[in-house]
């Protein structure tokens, strides 16, 4: 069957896109918190006492998020939190690189779906798929994740010098500053970089399993670690179950155990589900719900 032919694509400068969220979400750490309930801070405080003693222990602490962690401003708390020793792995979707770029690089990012779609412009930028597209292409064996913070932090996308004049506040390139793995976990054709021209599908495909495969790893080791999926009702738990299953698989043979952690779901989709009767049934909606079956 005959392909599309994406030389014909026509891309434009991302300074002409108007984009919804810029530096201005971002959260500082010392901010004054919302108020919470007596049951959410109770939830908090156990969190937040698992995370300790994962750390006390030198058990891994993985963060799993979509990319509305970034939209939403919290790299700045991440970050501290990165630079304190509490995270010893990132976990994300390729979304979740492309916000974190652009407001690095321009300090703005999240385009109006909508309005680009029916313009036939959704996702067709020239920085962000060329410079990302390029990075990856050139350090594939670093993996996609820290291909992306070495060009966010170092500047350069092969011999291409690209300034990203808010790179403090990229939790990718943080995360390549103080060696922290970051993995992107990718489904082609998700990402707007899989539209531009200079996209490499094999590329971003090898780069992204080396990126899965750092994260089994880590999985590896979780015994007394603490999991963390923020926003993630996709890429997070598909991954993990199948993650958990390769580590448990070598643990066997080992003899080691692998079962006393702790994972920690925050979504805004409401459950109420009882889960001490089994898996809901196919007709419940819930059943499709995979952060909640899966976790």
């Amino acid at each position: 069957m005959k392909q599309f032919d994406k030389s014909k694509l026509k891309t434009k400068p991302l300074s002409e896109r108007s984009s919804k969220s810029d530096l201005s979400v971002l959260i500082e750490p010392n901010s004054t918190p919302l108020e919470l309930s007596s049951e959410q801070a109770s939830q908090l405080e156990r969190i937040a006492a698992s995370i300790k003693r994962a750390k006390g222990q030198d058990a891994p602490i993985v963060f799993a998020f979509g990319a509305h962690l970034i939209k939403n401003g919290l790299s700045k708390i991440l970050i501290e939190l990165m630079n304190e020793g509490y995270v010893q792995h990132i976990l994300g979707n390729g979304a979740t690189s492309i916000h974190d770029f652009e407001l690095a690089f321009q300090g703005a990012t999240e385009e109006d779906v909508e309005h680009y779609v029916k313009e036939g412009q959704f996702g067709l930028w020239e920085e962000t798929g060329h410079y990302l597209n390029t990075a990856i292409s050139e350090n594939i064996e670093l993996g996609y994740g820290t291909a992306v913070g070495k060009l966010i932090w170092e500047g350069r996308a092969g011999k291409e010098v690209v300034s990203h004049p808010h790179k403090e506040i990229s939790v990718f390139g943080q995360a390549f500053r103080l060696d922290i793995p970051v993995s992107v976990c990718l489904g082609i054709g998700h990402d707007i970089i899989n539209t531009h021209p200079y996209c490499d599908g094999a590329a971003i495909g090898k780069a992204s399993y080396i990126d899965f495969l750092k994260f089994v790893e880590t999985v590896s080791n979780l015994e007394n670690g603490v999991y963390i999926s923020v926003g993630s009702a996709i890429t997070s738990p598909m991954v993990f179950e199948k993650a958990l299953s390769m580590a448990r698989n070598v643990a066997s043979q080992e003899s080691r155990k692998l079962e006393n952690f702790n994972i920690v779901v925050n979504d805004i989709q409401p459950e109420d589900w009882d889960w001490s009767k089994g898996e809901p049934p196919k007709n419940h909606p819930i059943y499709y719900l995979r952060f909640f079956k899966t976790f």
